[in-house]
Parts: structure tokens; sequence; C-alpha cells
């Protein structure tokens, strides 16, 4: 084949009056190949949005958006590699960087693809799952399983490729052998982690199995309030309730005790504190509290109650417990609890508000004639 390129290039050529070297035809086919992957990655590309335009398909939509470029890079780099097969020894031998570039490029496009079509498989996996719901908690686990492992191949691929990238150089190849190996790649994981890499990996496999925290579960940490927006191999990012971000190492949720208010279930008890005056009807204020309850559509319905829970020299505590679906629900139903009781005893009971009282010695004396 080589042979008959090379006769078919010098015939046209010499049509023009040049007679070329004997690589030109070699350095052809390289370009030729170039050309023609381009041409293909083109040509895909309008055949893929001629498809999405007329019915669009989520799985071609995630391909385009996040495969798109990686492909660009593949084929081109694909038929290089196999052009490059094609030419003589002579040609390798004059020219080893054609080879050695092909090489390249095609690992690193492979790898690349590779990376990306496994985005493309968790995003697909995980679309009909609703983490933003407290009560999916299956669905929660799973998403949090998937992009934990999407994330660990991810690397062992990266890991794979560059081993091989390595192996390519001469040089460097008996680093790229030990890196393929188990003991070269726990060398190497321990030498340039200090321990300290590898116990987050550790521990992230260990909260994907256990699931102490998944996404979008509800936790105090460090005491502030707020929900798992991100799990990563290394670290865990919590979306704190005023938007803030806390980023702890993943370690933390495996050495350290936290609050995770979703962790079974989403429902939460609201409490709600009081402090009124002694004459305060109690029954009354129990009375209306239910009738707000009821009326309030984030009670669950599941537990109510109002109690006097302590006395102090002024005023007594008054409690009142309402259960909600979820942890926001529950914050506004304390919340209107809240309003709604104190509105009504200012409006009916003014005299059960907290009260300081004080006794004169003018006043205290007829009593003490009396006595």
């Amino acid at each position: 084949m080589q042979q008959q390129l090379d006769t078919w290039i010098r015939a046209i050529v010499r049509w023009f009056g040049y007679i070329p070297n004997r690589d030109l035809s070699g350095w052809i086919l390289l370009i030729t190949a170039l050309i023609l992957g381009l041409a293909i990655d083109f040509v895909v590309t309008q055949i893929i949005r001629f498809i999405v335009r007329r019915r669009p398909f989520q799985t071609i939509t995630l391909l385009q958006t996040h495969v798109r470029w990686a492909f660009w890079a593949f084929v081109p780099s694909m038929l290089f590699l196999l052009a490059t097969s094609l030419q003589s020894a002579r040609f390798l031998r004059r020219h080893p960087v054609a080879d050695k570039t092909a090489e390249i490029l095609f690992l690193i496009s492979c790898t690349w693809l590779i990376v990306q079509l496994l985005k493309v498989g968790e995003l697909r996996l995980i679309h009909q799952y609703d983490t933003t719901k407290d009560e999916n908690l299956a669905q929660r686990k799973f998403v949090t399983q998937v992009r934990f492992f999407r994330r660990l191949i991810g690397i062992m691929v990266i890991v794979l490729g560059a081993s091989l990238l390595l192996i390519s150089f001469q040089g460097s190849r008996k680093v790229g052998l030990s890196v393929l190996t188990s003991a070269g790649v726990v060398s190497v994981v321990i030498g340039f982690a200090a321990q300290k890499t590898l116990a987050n990996l550790l521990a992230g496999i260990q909260i994907a199995f256990n699931q102490q925290i998944r996404l979008d579960d509800a936790v105090v940490v460090e005491k502030e309030w707020g929900r798992i927006e991100e799990i990563n191999l290394t670290s865990v990012i919590v979306r704190l309730w005023d938007r803030r971000r806390l980023i702890l190492p993943i370690t933390y949720f495996v050495e350290n005790p936290f609050e995770n208010w979703t962790r079974s279930d989403a429902s939460i008890i609201g409490a709600i504190f009081l402090y009124l005056d002694y004459n305060v009807p109690v029954d009354k204020i129990r009375e209306k509290a239910r009738d707000i309850v009821e009326n309030d559509p984030l009670w669950t319905g599941e537990s109510f109650a109002v109690q006097v829970t302590d006395t102090l020299p002024t005023c007594i505590q008054l409690r009142i417990l309402a259960s909600a679906p979820d942890a926001p629900s529950a914050f506004d139903l304390r919340c209107h609890i809240r309003e709604s009781l104190i509105a009504f005893i200012r409006d009916e009971y003014p005299q059960s508000l907290p009260q300081t009282r004080l006794m004169l010695a003018e006043e205290m004396k007829p009593k003490a004639q009396e006595l």
C-alpha cells in the first residue's frame, strides 16, 4: 500500500514538474489522516445537531455537552496513529517524532474521552432521581454512591493513562511500569499523599457504603446548620443556611460526632419557648396553640404538646412542641406559632406577659401593722 501511494504521489508531483523526496508521501498520509479525522468530527456533529433539533434525546444531549471536544480530539488522533502504523520503518527511523507524537496525542485524547464518558454515564444514571427532597433517602444514597465511584474510576483511568504515557518514553519506562503494578501504586500514593490523602480516600469509601452522610442531608457541623452540597474524594462541602460554604475534610465525618437530621427520616419536632407571667391561663394557651397548628399545612399531625417546663423567679417557661416534615418547614412552623401566640396573649391576656413587680416600703407598712 505504501509503495502504491508513493508511486501515485510521485506521478502526480512529476506532472507538475517537481520530483519530491521519499518522505513526502509519508507526511501527506499523516496530514490526510488528520484532515479526515476532522471531517468525520464535523459530519458526526452535524448529524447529532440534526437529530437533536428534530427530536431531542437526553443521552445525545449529554454527549453533545460533555463529550464533544474530547471526541473532536480523539478521532483525528486515532487516525493519525493508524497512519503512522502504515508508514515504512525507514520513515519512522528518519522521523521518530511523528510516531511519538501520535502515541501521546492518542493516549491523552483517549483518557479525556473515557473520563467524559464516565461523567455522561453518571448523569444518565441519576437524572431521574430528585435529591432535593429530604424524604428521598434511597435516591440520595444511590446518587452519592454513583458520584463517588465515578470520581474514583476517573482517577484510576487518569493514573493508567499517565502510566502508559510514561511507558512510551524510553527514559521513563521503568517509572510507568512500576505505577501499573500494585506495589508501585501503593508506594506512589503513600509517598505523594503523605498518608492523609489515603486516609481521606478510605474515609470516602466508608461513607459511600455506610452512608453517614448523603447528598442534600441536613447536618449540624461546627455549630452550623446546613446541607451536604458535594461529597468529593477528599473533602465535603456543606452549604450553610445563609449560603456560605463550609469545606471540611471527608475524614471529619468519620472521626468527629455531628448531627444528621435526615439520616433515616426527615421529619423533626420543633420547640417554641415562651416566658409568661404566673397568672397566665395555660389551658387557654394550649387550646389556642392546638387551633393554630391544626390550621397550619406544615404540621404533620404526629406530635403536639404544650407544657410548663420551668419556673423562674419572675415568670414561667412554656414549651410548645409541633412536628413538621423537614427542618425548613419546622422553622417556618415555629415562627408562625410564636407570632400567633404572642398576638393572642397581647390581645386577650395582656396581664400574662412577663411583668416585674415592685413593692414600696410605704405600701408594706399597713400590712406589717396588721400582722
